[in-house]
């Protein structure tokens, strides 16, 4: 591996010290001279016509300055791509928990007494809660109008609650199915859950300040945040501006806008800038969780356990409406079978329009769902055919020059690398104590896409200041364009410091997702540095007269390479103030990469035969890695997304009872805690492989992917009973356990 000076050793977080100091400002901290406080009214049916609203008394209350209806915001929709949320509902609700009515107030306090003085009377309609009884011919359209709503990935002929079908996959699944011996089929469910960041979703709006529209937001993703909002208020994008606050955590979650426009309305009606919290009650009331799931699964397999065949058939739940996930649809749910080779395969996507609380992204989009029933389902037919289920995957796993199930083709394959190192680390095969199971699984997540720019520039003093558009929201970002920014100009990490535009500042950037953080940043990051260097390096040539092809950067200093000779920046910089000495970068990634990150998984379980309680003994994790820039964040971004993936596995779940999310405070809604984590072991397989200057791959999402699938596998070598259904919890192994002495 090749070896830098700053580049792949542990650094500190470059978020660190004003997050623990208190200097760090959120979006909750904003506070503008007049602001008021907005609050909103929600419904509490799934499925009712708004008969009226009297909003006579909240007027009237002392201190309330604006109350509006949706026939005050009427036509104005809200989208990251599909626009196909009314800011507040138009005449009808669609879930329980949407938006009837809100009001802006001097304080919070007031803004919710103002609230709860609005009556609503609402005609209660039967609600069609159930996605597979949503998607039959003849079911009651809850869009009717859809046709005239903007931005579906593939527009539908007529209104159907089913807006989103595609189908992927390689070769022809009817021949690889004639060429098996058996086959299996089975049938897995998903639950929702919250990301449970801990700064809820917040926005600060001023609608006219010096001209502009001025946004405060909890946002990853600024400049999408800011095309979205300009086409619901329609405006011109122009004129919004999103200011940087930092992210207090997202996991998926914080990618579309929320109550932005809703605050630019009241804003405007009152001519003063407007803030709006959602407390926790609403965000499991009324957020974007991950989508419920239903996913049948059929495979092919001939008697030495080759695949021949897989059909998998994805219904998600979306709820009321599709505005909510960035892309209209879940785009990782077709790409869970990358780790084996299948000839003859295909993914049906469906995505349902129901009355429920709307769904959204969370870590591994898609994938989280369809990872849990593919890995459970081929641990089942390894089983099934008295297979050991880690010969079954070594047999069929994807080598280097194997064409995917999703018809591509990946450099550097080191899927087998990464199975091989999990089994040895984990003693997957030696005897286990009596009433323990181990299961495995394996994961790999692609970087995605996008763009971003970068501006690096050495200031007088010697110091390097690195402006980018990326609002750091937890996942060290910040550090490791530091880290490269130091690496290539030949400073210390402690000179480089990083602050964040606002969307003036670049013409565009993708936001934090997809696991593309490291893919998309670290080559503009890498060429501005470049570019600052070269120009530095040409200013100390035109003032000393040092030939410039014998110069280096070097500990902060130019040195000559043919007599070791030097001069620090500071003295050269200081001769020249009014220089600018800097570069500005662009990187454009697109479509899949050349190289993916593989890994496998490996749970140990025990299980409480009274109480079916189960015990998370041990936990590893193995992952094909190329450079690791900064080992202290990518081992974070490995342990959380393992704790993540526990929480999916037994606990987490936004319950939902007659279309009502009926778990509405953290005491309901358990997420693990430092006593629910095991020992949790990482193992690295290096190599040179990876995107961009350095090598590297992505690991912000894969490593969750094969936590859900590898506790369930554990639990059915303990129990011989397969779990079907998500979170897996004590009730349900108890319930299971009964069933089976019976």
């Amino acid at each position: 591996m090749t070896s830098y000076k700053i580049v792949g050793k542990p650094a500190p977080r470059a978020d660190g010290p004003p997050k623990v100091t208190g200097d760090a400002k959120y979006t909750v901290d904003i506070s503008l001279p007049g602001m008021l406080f907005a609050k909103s009214v929600r419904s509490p049916h799934p499925h009712a016509r708004i008969v009226s609203i009297d909003t006579s008394r909240a007027e009237a209350l002392a201190g309330v300055h604006a109350v509006l209806t949706g026939e005050d915001v009427l036509g104005h929709r809200l989208g990251n791509r599909v626009q196909d949320v009314p800011l507040l509902a138009e005449g009808l609700v669609r879930y329980a928990g949407e938006k009837v009515a809100a009001v802006a107030a001097d304080d919070e306090e007031t803004a919710a007494r103002a609230c709860e003085l609005i009556v609503v009377e609402y005609e209660v309609l039967e609600p069609l809660l159930d996605p597979e009884v949503a998607m039959k011919d003849g079911a009651p359209l809850l869009h009717p109008d859809m046709l005239s709503y903007e931005g579906y990935v593939r527009p539908a002929e007529k209104p159907s609650n089913l807006f989103f079908q595609n189908t992927y996959g390689t070769g022809d699944i009817e021949t690889g199915f004639a060429e098996a011996d058996q086959v299996f089929e089975d049938e897995f469910t998903t639950q929702r859950v919250h990301p449970a960041f801990f700064e809820p979703r917040a926005c600060v709006v001023d609608a006219d300040r010096d001209g502009r529209i001025q946004i405060w937001t909890s946002s990853k993703a600024p400049h999408g945040v800011k095309r979205t909002i300009a086409k619901a208020i329609k405006l011109d994008m122009e004129r919004v501006l999103i200011n940087p606050t930092f992210v207090g955590g997202d996991f998926g979650g914080k990618g579309c806008p929320w109550d932005e426009p809703l605050c630019y309305f009241l804003s405007l009606k009152t001519g003063r800038p407007v803030k709006m919290v959602m407390d926790y009650t609403e965000e499991f009331m009324a957020g974007n969780p991950r989508h419920e799931s239903i996913i049948r699964v059929r495979t092919g397999v001939k008697n030495d356990g080759t695949l021949t065949a897989h059909h998998q058939v994805a219904l998600f739940n979306s709820g009321a409406y599709a505005g909510e996930m960035p892309l209209g649809y879940l785009a990782g749910a077709d790409r869970i079978a990358a780790n084996f080779r299948i000839p003859h395969a295909r993914f049906d996507v469906n995505h349902v329009y129901t009355n429920n609380i709307p769904g959204g992204y969370m870590r591994g989009p898609g994938e989280a769902q369809g990872s849990f029933a593919i890995e459970s389902h081929m641990d089942e037919v390894a089983r099934k055919m008295g297979m050991d289920p880690a010969e079954f995957r070594r047999k069929n796993i994807l080598k280097e020059g194997d064409v995917t199930p999703m018809d591509e083709v990946y450099q550097g394959v080191r899927a087998e690398e990464a199975l091989d190192a999990v089994i040895e680390a984990a003693g997957f095969n030696t005897p286990k104590p009596s009433n323990v199971g181990r299961g495995l699984s394996m994961c790999s997540r692609p970087a995605g896409g996008g763009e971003t720019h970068l501006l690096v520039t050495i200031e007088p003093s010697g110091s390097v200041l690195v402006r980018t558009p990326i609002f750091e929201q937890g996942s060290g970002t910040w550090t490791i364009l530091s880290q490269v920014v130091a690496e290539v100009l030949g400073t210390t990490l402690e000179s480089v410091r990083v602050a964040p535009w606002d969307t003036d500042g670049a013409p565009n950037d993708s936001g934090v997702a997809g696991s593309r953080t490291v893919r998309m940043a670290v080559p503009a990051a890498n060429d501005a540095a470049e570019l600052a260097k070269s120009e530095l390096l040409n200013v100390t040539a035109e003032l000393l007269g040092w030939p410039q092809e014998m110069l280096e950067s070097v500990d902060g200093t130019v040195r000559r390479t043919d007599n070791g000779e030097s001069v620090a920046w500071a003295d050269v910089l200081s001769r020249v103030p009014d220089r600018v000495v800097a570069g500005r970068a662009e990187s454009k990634q697109q479509g899949t990469p050349e190289f993916t990150s593989f890994g496998a998984q490996v749970a140990e379980v025990s299980v409480d035969q009274e109480t079916g309680r189960v015990e998370l003994l041990s936990f590893f994790t193995a992952h094909d890695t190329g450079t690791v820039l900064n080992p202290m964040g990518h081992a974070g971004q490995i342990n959380g997304a393992v704790l993540t993936g526990i929480g999916y596995a037994l606990m987490e779940e936004l319950k939902v009872e007659d279309g009502k999310v009926s778990t509405l405070s953290f005491a309901d809604v358990k997420v693990p805690t430092i006593s629910d984590i095991p020992p949790l072991q990482r193992v690295l397989v290096e190599s040179e492989d990876g995107t961009g200057p350095f090598n590297a791959k992505a690991i912000g999402e894969a490593p969750l992917l094969g936590v859900a699938p590898a506790i369930a596998n554990a639990l059915r070598d303990v129990t011989g009973v397969r779990f079907h259904s998500l979170p897996i919890t004590a009730e349900k192994v108890l319930a299971a356990l009964r069933e089976k002495r019976s």
